[in-house]
């Protein structure tokens, strides 16, 4: 790996393209490294992996909308959507759009934390349907989806953009345009522009994971996508960006980030280097913000040391610094304490999440989040209980070369016993007590998929996505899942 410096430029400084980030990631997309067995196996784990929650998405209202819209805009080439037969295509940026949503609406789906948070599978949806429109073919898709990765975990790496109020999707454009680069074999010239072009167009703030969390939380990364899409689009046919885009008098770092004065440090692979970042991520067991998972499956364990869950006097959860202010109390927003918070509220609760997996043992994407269970009288209490401090430890366990995202909990009963247990990472973390393997992600799949997609019809897709390195262009487009023993709901009336 080398590390790349990146700071501010005057505008009377001379930066040569070839210094700049965004050229450095456009020759990232271009080198011809070919991907190793591990990667193209995990690559197809996150195939199986979006698939999967994207099935469980499908009428859920922000997913109906977005399927809707793309809906209207049909094409003859085009890609496929999630739920409808292969046969009914629509236009790449709009297949990306609502098979982008419908991925990240459960919150379900692969994450990498480091100086950002990112959920690099968000990649996936806009790469392969661009795949699908232009006739790509699965070992062109695999190289795309490994670059996308790349990009996108190595700025997150590198630049934190949640300190200055960011949203992590910042990061999402420029890694699909580079993974774009690399599908359609674009030349380093026309990747650059598209990736200055994505990235300003794609900055926005975090508000839309803040207070009263909305659906646009599942419909930025779709956002993303779309725009580096239309990006690419325009680069091919020989539109420029602004630039240098990050370097700037005016750019990003300038005005965004940490300011003229900034520095920042990304690794990327050498020329010839593999590509292997996707190995560094992780997906989620459990439906509900990356930083809850450890705590969940430790609640779950101390279920049985608190059989009477009437008796907590108070539950304090010692852990890092974003967990304290991103899901915490640290955050000082209300609606994370409120019964009537909308279900993208309730998921970057912390205390909402531990009462609940306290109080079941378990964890379920729907029903742990239904309104008559977040106002149940007993779990508001239990809930309003919950409180959590920022631990130095925790923080930077957080940060270490093998990062950890749990803490240690401290549950006192009425009675003045104190209960204490600590857990550094979740169950299907690669280092945790039941990582997820293959046989993890197919069993994940066919457990959302049951009662909406047909034993037929989920053992064909997995037979495809299985074979996803060796997929003719002609097979790509089966890389879909209809949804077939159940009628999805229409979009309601729109505008376009």
């Amino acid at each position: 790996m080398i590390d790349h410096h990146v700071r501010t430029y005057r505008s009377l400084e001379h930066l040569p393209r070839e210094e700049q980030l965004a050229w450095k990631l456009a020759l990232l997309a271009a080198d011809p490294v070919e991907v190793p067995g591990d990667v193209a196996d995990m690559v197809v784990n996150r195939v199986i992996d979006n698939a999967a929650v994207a099935v469980a998405s499908l009428d859920r209202r922000p997913v109906v909308a977005a399927r809707g819209q793309a809906l209207s805009r049909p094409v003859q080439r085009g890609a496929t959507l999630f739920g409808l037969p292969a046969s009914v295509r629509v236009a790449p940026e709009w297949a990306a759009w609502a098979n982008g949503v419908a991925v990240r609406e459960l919150d379900y789906h692969d994450t990498f934390l480091a100086a950002e948070y990112s959920h690099p599978g968000d990649n996936v949806p806009a790469l392969l349907a661009a795949a699908q429109h232009v006739g790509a073919t699965g070992h062109d898709v695999v190289r795309a989806i490994a670059t996308g990765y790349e990009v996108q975990i190595n700025l997150a790496r590198g630049m934190c953009l949640h300190a200055h109020k960011i949203d992590h999707v910042a990061h999402l454009g420029p890694s699909v345009a580079a993974g774009l680069g690399t599908l359609l074999d674009a030349p380093p010239e026309v990747t650059y522009q598209a990736i200055g072009q994505a990235l300003h167009t794609t900055t926005a703030t975090r508000q839309s994971r803040k207070g009263e969390i909305s659906s646009w939380k599942a419909y930025a990364p779709a956002h993303a996508g779309k725009l580096a899409l239309e990006a690419m689009d325009r680069a091919l046919r020989g539109e420029g960006a602004p630039a240098p885009i990050w370097e700037g008098e005016d750019g990003v770092i300038a005005w965004l980030l940490g300011g003229p004065d900034a520095t920042y440090t990304v690794p990327l692979p050498g020329p010839g280097e593999a590509k292997r970042a996707i190995l560094d991520s992780y997906t989620k067991e459990h439906s509900a913000e990356y930083q809850s998972q450890a705590l969940i499956d430790l609640a779950r364990r101390m279920r049985d040391r608190v059989p009477d869950t009437s008796r907590v006097r108070s539950v304090v959860i010692h852990t890092s610094h974003h967990t304290h202010y991103v899901i915490g109390t640290g955050a000082e927003d209300p609606q994370k304490m409120d019964p009537s918070a909308s279900r993208e509220t309730l998921d970057h609760s912390i205390m909402y999440i531990f009462a609940v997996a306290l109080e079941d043992g378990a964890w379920h994407h729907v029903d742990s989040y239904a309104p008559e269970r977040a106002s149940r009288s007993e779990t508001v209490t239990l809930w309003h209980k919950v409180s959590t401090v920022e631990d130095p430890h925790w923080t930077a366990a957080y940060h270490a070369a093998q990062p950890q995202f749990g803490g240690r909990v401290e549950i006192t009963l009425d009675d003045g016993t104190v209960v204490v247990d600590e857990l550094g990472v979740a169950d299907a973390h690669p280092a945790g007590a039941r990582p997820f393997a293959r046989e993890q992600y197919v069993a994940k799949f066919r457990t959302l998929a049951d009662g909406i997609v047909s034993p037929t019809e989920q053992d064909r897709f997995l037979a495809a996505v299985q074979r996803l390195p060796d997929l003719a262009a002609h097979e790509l487009r089966g890389l879909t899942v209809e949804a077939d023993l159940v009628t999805l709901a229409d979009a309601p009336e729109g505008l376009l």
